[in-house]
């Protein structure tokens, strides 16, 4: 019983820290998108005006038009909701993964004894 208030207990925090204080997060560039920005110059928009930079040869991610991208729920309109679902959806699908691929070793552990 108290393994499972315990993983309940783990579920909520991870849920509240995604949908709520997820939305918290800077916007600034990482240490990846800096690095890759380094030696170019941009202007208000944010688009590159001069320089030589990794970030000249960037394109779009495959990925870039799937319903989580860009940390957020797209069709969503309000950026707070959109992006809080993103994070609580997340948490979710990874705890089913987890938690399915642990039932399944537990079963084939005990399958094998």
């Amino acid at each position: 019983m108290r393994k499972k208030a315990f993983l309940i207990a783990g579920l909520l925090v991870a849920l509240l820290l995604a949908g709520v204080v997820s939305n918290f997060a800077s916007g600034s560039p990482d240490g990846l998108d800096h690095a890759a920005r380094e030696g170019c110059t941009f202007n208000a928009d944010d688009e590159i005006t001069g320089g030589a930079c990794m970030a000249q040869r960037e394109g779009e991610h495959q990925l870039g038009d799937s319903p989580l991208a860009d940390y957020a729920i797209a069709g969503i309109d309000n950026e707070f909701l959109a992006t809080g679902l993103s994070g609580v959806a997340g948490v979710l699908i990874t705890f089913a993964i987890g938690g399915g691929l642990f039932w399944l070793l537990r079963r084939r552990d005990r399958a094998s004894s």
